[in-house]
């Protein structure tokens, strides 16, 4: 039987406590950077094929965040060492060309650095190397064997030479951090990637729901704005990203896609508590304890939040990337999706430097129908309220609208009406089933 195609992919990221599970599943990415989970589903994931690990600044440090692709690929080594049984449900874990690992940027294009760290620890793994020191890395020991090949050279220069590499339009590129080093990409060789990305999906933003780092900004896009805002909303048809092969899949969208720590505890774990008593590797194969030590300071942070949860903001990206391979489509037209994926085009600017609004997306509902009710223009519809003697809402202005024009840029200063957004998947519970499944072999 003939083998199915793979899809090629590149994740960027910075490794973190989500983005270790999401490698987890997705075993066959063409990555480019990668978190520590994000990663466990991308080694499982026979589906994609990873090319590199472009590791960035974000949920901590970049140096950081690059020693947890090193924890991740301990963690599973030990397991296949003791279960040789379960090597294929790696199947890259081992692959005939390894993954590059890269060393990609460690701050934003402009201002300050900001990290998640109060969330993903110092280390970006809830400081396991702290409370688990049997799972730091010793690189001089004879036992500690990678599949990966880590390169000196820019997460930049290794994104270009992958993308010249392979086919036209056959690579995704995720992005699961910060979008500088993609920003990076564009700065210095826009017309390659014009000519050779197939898709981009990024875990970003936030269109009619809170942030998850301010009130109104989401972390990636927070971390680097500038870099998002060049991307997503180009001024002009020579800059920016080719809109009609982006993906977004927002807060909006990932916040109901979850791990119910209950749940894992359950089929996973029965002896998963907290930091306070802490995952003991005696009597549990090495994978669980990896991954049980990851959860335990997160699920206290997220109980004080009001959930008993994993929130699997970036797996939703890798998912989105497994089930949605690139295809060549005519030019303006949205992304191809396969059933139970649905996209709509939004429209956005985004906040780079406010005092207090730094990371937000500044939505613009005037010709959006899927948001608050009154779409293209709230005056009109209150005048039409007016005009047939219907009562108001208890939100709504009493007074006389006066008549507001909508301005539209002229065509040559954009691309497109917005840029696709994931609005639906084929569901968190199916999701749920297949992290299960592919990370910890539970059917």
């Amino acid at each position: 039987m003939q083998e199915k195609t793979r899809t090629p992919i590149i994740i960027d990221t910075d490794p973190g406590v989500d983005d270790i599970l999401a490698m987890f599943v997705f075993d066959s990415l063409h990555n480019i950077g990668s978190k520590s989970i994000d990663s466990l589903l991308a080694i499982t994931s026979p589906e994609l094929e990873i090319l590199a690990y472009i590791i960035s600044f974000g949920n901590t440090d970049v140096h950081a965040a690059y020693d947890n692709i090193y924890k991740l690929y301990q963690a599973i080594g030990r397991h296949i060492a003791l279960y040789p049984e379960d090597a294929t449900r790696f199947p890259n874990f081992s692959p005939t060309v390894p993954p590059l690992l890269v060393v990609g940027p460690d701050g934003p294009l402009e201002g300050g650095r900001h990290f998640a760290q109060y969330f993903h620890g110092r280390d970006g793994l809830s400081n396991i190397s702290e409370r688990h020191p049997d799972l730091n890395v010793d690189l001089g020991s004879s036992s500690f064997c990678h599949n990966f090949q880590p390169v000196k050279e820019s997460g930049v220069e290794v994104a270009l030479r992958l993308l010249e590499s392979r086919p036209d339009r056959s690579i995704t590129y995720v992005v699961l951090g910060p979008m500088t080093n993609l920003a990076q990409l564009v700065h210095q060789h826009r017309q390659t990637v014009v000519d050779k990305i197939g898709r981009v999906i990024a875990m970003a933003g936030a269109l009619d729901v809170p942030g998850n780092t301010t009130s109104v900004a989401e972390f990636n896009v927070f971390a680097d704005p500038y870099a998002a805002k060049e991307l997503l909303v180009p001024t002009d048809l020579t800059s920016g990203l080719p809109l009609d092969r982006v993906i977004l899949t927002p807060l909006d969208i990932t916040t109901n896609h979850e791990l119910p720590l209950p749940h894992y505890i359950q089929i996973v774990d029965p002896a998963f508590k907290s930091t306070a008593q802490p995952s003991n590797a005696d009597g549990k194969s090495p994978l669980v304890h990896f991954t049980s030590s990851v959860f335990e300071r997160t699920r206290e942070i997220m109980i004080e939040s009001g959930k008993d949860a994993l929130e699997l903001h970036d797996i939703v990206a890798i998912w989105c990337a497994i089930e949605n391979p690139p295809e060549i489509i005519p030019a303006g037209s949205l992304p191809g999706m396969s059933p139970g994926w649905v996209i709509a085009e939004r429209t956005f600017d985004i906040e780079r430097s406010g005092e207090i609004t730094r990371g937000m997306f500044v939505t613009d509902r005037r010709e959006e129908n899927t948001t608050y009710a009154p779409g293209t223009n709230r005056a009109e519809v209150q005048a039409l309220l007016n005009l047939r003697q219907i009562g108001h809402g208890l939100l709504e202005s009493t007074a006389l609208p006066a008549r507001v024009e909508v301005e539209d840029p002229a065509p040559e200063q954009r691309q497109g009406k917005g840029v696709a957004c994931l609005v639906e998947t084929p569901g968190p519970s199916v999701l749920l089933q297949l992290l299960t499944r592919r990370v910890w072999g539970i059917q």
